[in-house]
């Protein structure tokens, strides 16, 4: 293998997907993934992209308009420096660091540079509290940690002997990231001798360690290559229809897995600009009106979002995106057709997890089916088992063929760290087990019916909260709403509805009486919301629901609780 390989590999796989990027049959079969047996994506691909090229990789807008643009070259050159400095402080390959950044220039230059010194990365989001602090660096066997200034009062709490790095300001007992000098490095000065690294990145080295949103559990620690995030991305830069010199903007949090996703990994695979609008609260003129100025051609962003934004007037948006996407949770349909309406486009789902990139989806140029999240994207082969036999079915648990003829999917994780058992849980019988349910049609889509702990009976019937979720959207008064299973003497478990209503609309047994009637005029009978209350959504710091607590206040009868008549 020459030194060239792994990268003339990684450019081939991208280019044949970008060359096939509305044939989803033709990319689906001809697809393979790279499998180098070295592999930085650093230096083996940003580096080589970046080397001598002014386009914009990264294009912040701040809530005061103030703009941050940094060249794909200045990008290289900063994390070079980066790297150079922290090596210096001691980051040596496989030192755990902790980043805790805000969607500014140094997270980029840092996720760079711990690439290049082969450390591994454990994202966390500023919102964390010492108590998730203090699991992360035990858990994680921290040896680093770089964090805004703002947030660095929140590791008095956190004991333990690891380096203190801090970013925008100084702070007593802290190393400021400033001394870097990355900052000093505009593209007009003469540039520091290259980066060397201490040795060759294995494929298998570890990168990233993740921490799950914990929606049901304790947060799992998901454990991410070398490859198996930077390459696995590629499927997820097929699903978004990225393109060379696109404007991608994705609505998401850093510290969490799909910042990586489609903040990092899969717009620069693609060549395209990372484009963020920081906003401390949303508002969706003030975004399309960005999304206007800075010519967003991809956008990304969760339903919670895609929900807020169609409450707002989408025509002021005078040139929509050419490609919308969704994911983190299914996308009730309602909200589909109202952007389909309004901005021509439409909002093509996506299925995946922490665990991997994108496994199902809606690709460019498809036809859609109304519900369905879509197709296996290239290089997973999905299967479908049932939960009883664990043979495939139509309709069964979301999972990954392990052993087929492409063999193990390359955007996978290697498991969960510390947890061997649950690792072995996960993987079984040659499958990767989602702990998601769906249902294949003849075409060979696959439509989200829950998660298998969401998934509940009422009367012996099988209840989806996504489709009565998906139904109760429809009404006008309803802006989000969450089903879980209420506890009946006769039936064993009835829906019951927590509603976020929309603005306008009050809360009350005429509200209540409204949405009941709604529930029966579109849901069969076996289905309908038996009980409602109105209240705020609980939801993980990544914005998604957690059902678990809406379960737990069901059983102990918490809150206001309206009944249907009759």
């Amino acid at each position: 293998m020459t030194a060239n390989s792994p990268s003339r590999d990684f450019r081939g796989a991208r280019d044949f997907l970008l060359d096939h990027r509305e044939d989803y049959a033709a990319a689906y079969r001809g697809f393979a993934w790279p499998r180098p047996e070295r592999f930085n994506w650093a230096l083996d691909w940003f580096d080589r992209i970046a080397e001598g090229n002014d386009r914009t990789a990264l294009h912040i807008v701040e809530e005061d308009r103030t703009e941050t643009r940094v060249s794909f070259e200045v990008m290289r050159r900063r994390s070079d420096r980066a790297a150079g400095w922290l090596r210096d402080l001691g980051v040596e390959a496989g030192d755990r660091v902790v980043v805790m950044l805000g969607n500014q220039r140094e997270l980029w230059e840092t996720a760079l540079a711990a690439m290049k010194l082969r450390a591994v990365v454990i994202p966390a989001t500023p919102l964390l509290g010492p108590v998730d602090l203090v699991d992360r660096i035990e858990r994680g066997r921290a040896r680093h940690v770089i964090v805004r200034a703002g947030d660095t009062d929140k590791f008095d709490e956190v004991p333990g002997d690891y380096t203190r790095i801090s970013v925008g300001g100084l702070r007593e007992g802290w190393l400021a990231y400033e001394d870097a000098g990355t900052a000093e490095i505009t593209g007009d000065e003469a540039p520091d001798e290259p980066f060397v690294p201490d040795g060759p990145t294995l494929a298998d080295d570890p990168l990233m360690l993740y921490f799950t949103s914990g929606t049901t559990a304790r947060p799992k620690l998901v454990a991410h290559t070398h490859v198996s995030y930077p390459i696995g991305h590629l499927a997820t830069m097929y699903w978004i229809g990225l393109r060379p010199g696109d404007v991608h903007l994705n609505i998401s949090s850093p510290g969490w897995a799909k910042h990586a996703w489609s903040n990092l990994f899969a717009p620069w695979n693609a060549e395209a600009t990372v484009f963020i609008h920081n906003y401390k609260r949303f508002d969706a003129t003030r975004l399309m009106e960005e999304m206007d100025r800075c010519a967003v051609t991809t956008f990304c962003a969760p339903p919670t979002v895609w929900r807020m934004l169609i409450q707002a007037d989408l025509t002021q948006l005078r040139n929509p995106p050419r490609e919308a996407v969704a994911a983190g949770e299914p996308l009730n349909p309602e909200v589909i057709e109202h952007v389909r309406r309004d901005w021509g486009v439409t909002i093509r789902d996506g299925f995946g997890q922490t665990e991997t990139a994108v496994q199902v989806a809606n690709t460019p140029g498809q036809p859609l089916k109304t519900g369905s999240m879509g197709r296996p994207t290239p290089g997973f082969s999905v299967v479908l088992l049932d939960p009883v036999s664990g043979r495939p079915a139509d309709e069964g648990e979301i999972c990954l063929d392990l052993t087929g003829p492409g063999g193990r999917p390359v955007g996978l994780m290697t498991g969960y760290e510390g947890d061997e058992e649950r690792t072995a849980e996960a993987t079984a019988d040659g499958y990767y087990r989602t702990g998601d349910i769906g249902a294949r049609d003849a075409d060979g889509y696959i439509t989200y019916i829950g998660r298998a702990d969401d998934v509940f009976k009422a009367s012996d019937y099988k209840i989806s909260p996504f489709e009565l979720e998906s139904a109760l959207l429809e009404h006008e008064a309803v802006a989000e709403a969450a089903v879980v299973p209420a506890p009946d003497p006769i039936r064993l478990a009835v829906p019951k509805a927590y509603i976020v209503l929309a603005e306008g609309w009050e809360p009350g047994p005429d509200t209540a009486k409204a949405l009941f009637a709604h529930s029966r005029a579109v849901l069969a009978p076996y289905k309908r919301v038996r009980r409602l209350e109105f209240a705020e959504l609980p939801k993980t710091v990544s914005g998604k629901i957690r059902r678990i607590e809406l379960r737990e206040a069901t059983a102990r009868g918490d809150g206001t609780e309206f009944h249907e008549e009759g």
